[in-house]
């Protein structure tokens, strides 16, 4: 019964996917080197005229800006029946001329659009500067349920490479495998997953013979406007082009409903598995950064930043985001500057503190650069001062003034709580990241540099005092405007590298906005931006 409700569902989704398929058109077993990159028309690629000796053609890869944030390749994608379940090393000879970041051969095994069974671009053993030609080699094995295998030659930022005598050949599966994905560790993909990829390729076919379809049609039309061919010849025509491209249908549908019923026929002997949440003892609890790369089944509970990242792909797209979101917290000391002094202050310089705890937003400002970023957002600001010399605030009239308090005090503290929306411009000097032909533009994992400022609004003052009456210990608790600044602003500066930054503010409006004698605050000590 179990097999026949499969069979059933499996053929119901083919036959929908025929009859409504709407898809991209991939590039599939082509001889033909494709130019593809994150940024193709910023390179001349293509064979080099009168290149051939000894039945070798040259290529070239080669930048035509002084600064490119991305990449451009030469790539294949062939199919991989010959080397499903193998080791394979792809070879290639590499001559380079004052390449600014790196180039490399590259490779990757795919699962349709679905999964990146193995992959390596040379990434950890680069190539840079000016080197003659040199052979390079890596190594993968092809997991037995690929679909895809694409390779090429890449250059990131500028410079100048040529390429030769690129070639694939099975080795020894004893053969180490050179990849930042492995295709040794790959882990089996579940039914569903299968059956969908599948489903959307059928999908991709039936949508691209039909596009094909359109504009050959499109063609015999203006052919017959321009009175190139005549009516009869133009119907003739149609029905053979739509004869040819309905053939292309079936027989490349057939190969995939062939799939579509092995696996079927698969999960009913047991051979694939449902999803499951293979996540269980893959969970990682982290404070602050990792650096470390997260395993496709593994989760990231990451405290500091409140987020949950369901594996390494999901951590990079959402890390990558051309807006991305913080928790902010900042302490350290306070005090205020008289008279454009902080010297001989009347507030404890250890004593006298700040909090800063918030939300932040950082937007990428140019599309294909990580260099500027608006930070912005809103934070609570705790500012306190511990008067010196057994003193305390008393109000007079419009002004405020530290007096001696005729009782011993054991702590004198005075605290200001802010709500403000601090505006940064931010510079990251973090490079982009290059993942399996795809940038990554992330922020707060290397040097950063913030100037701005904030505004907001006074929410609480109050006064606490702490001493001993007849040996009982009494603590007072004053709240009140105490004649201070209703609207808060002022300048903000940081400088760090990830999430830690020496962070400095002041403020421009005067603690006491009447008194005869201007005093700002001023704060310095360390912010944290958890990403």
């Amino acid at each position: 019964m179990q097999k026949i409700i499969l069979i059933t569902v499996m053929a119901v989704l083919a036959f929908y996917s025929r009859v409504n398929a709407q898809g991209v058109e991939a590039s599939k077993n082509s001889r033909d080197w494709f130019y593809r990159g994150s940024k193709p028309k910023d390179y001349e690629m293509g064979p080099i005229a009168n290149s051939s000796q000894n039945n070798s053609s040259e290529y070239q890869i080669k930048s035509l800006k002084k600064n490119i944030n991305g990449f451009g390749t030469m790539m294949k994608t062939i199919e991989p029946s010959m080397y499903l379940g193998k080791t394979v090393k792809m070879s290639g000879y590499i001559k380079c001329d004052n390449i600014k970041s790196w180039a490399g051969l590259w490779m990757r095994v795919d699962y349709y659009d679905v999964a990146v069974l193995a992959f390596d671009n040379m990434r950890r053993n680069p190539i840079k500067g000016t080197k003659d030609w040199t052979k390079y080699e890596i190594v993968l094995h092809v997991p037995a349920d690929a679909t895809s295998i694409s390779y090429g030659v890449l250059l990131d930022d500028t410079g100048q490479v040529w390429f030769k005598d690129i070639a694939l050949e099975i080795v020894d599966d004893t053969t180490p495998e050179t990849g930042l994905t492995k295709g040794r560790d790959h882990q089996s993909i579940p039914f569903e997953t299968r059956a969908k990829a599948i489903g959307n390729e059928i999908k991709s076919i039936t949508s691209s013979e039909k596009n094909a379809l359109k504009k050959e049609i499109e063609k015999i039309d203006k052919d017959l406007d321009n009175k190139v061919i005549t009516k009869e010849q133009a119907d003739d025509l149609k029905l053979k082009k739509a004869a040819v491209h309905a053939a292309n249908i079936d027989s490349k549908v057939s190969v995939q409903e062939e799939k579509l019923n092995q696996l079927v026929q698969d999960k009913v002997d047991g051979k694939v598995q449902d999803a499951k949440d293979t996540r269980s003892g893959g969970r990682m609890v982290i404070f602050g950064t990792n650096s470390e790369e997260l395993g496709p089944n593994q989760t990231e509970f990451n405290i500091s930043s409140l987020k949950v990242y369901n594996g390494q792909s999901d951590k990079d797209e959402r890390q990558s985001k051309r807006t991305t979101s913080q928790f902010v917290f900042a302490a350290g000391l306070n005090n205020v500057v008289t008279d454009g002094e902080v010297e001989k202050s009347d507030f404890r310089y250890l004593g006298s503190h700040f909090y800063e705890i918030g939300v932040s937003y950082n937007s990428r400002l140019l599309n294909n650069s990580n260099l500027l970023h608006a930070k912005y957002g809103l934070s609570v600001m705790y500012n306190n001062l511990r008067p010196t010399n057994n003193r305390s605030f008393e109000v007079n009239g419009n002004q405020t003034n530290l007096t001696v308090n005729p009782i011993e005090l054991k702590d004198s503290r005075f605290r200001n709580v802010s709500l403000v929306f601090p505006l940064h411009l931010e510079f990251d000097f973090k490079k982009p990241e290059v993942k399996n032909d795809k940038t990554y533009f992330k922020s707060h994992q290397s040097v950063r540099v913030g100037l701005g400022g904030y505004a907001g609004v006074n929410v609480k003052t109050k006064q606490i005092l702490q001493y001993e009456n007849s040996d009982l210990k009494s603590t007072e608790k004053t709240k009140g405007d105490f004649n201070t600044s209703d609207f808060v602003y002022g300048l903000s500066t940081y400088v760090g590298y990830k999430a830690t930054s020496l962070y400095l503010k002041y403020d421009l409006n005067p603690l006491f906005k009447d008194n005869a004698v201007k005093q700002n605050n001023v704060s310095l000590g360390l912010r944290f931006d958890f990403n």
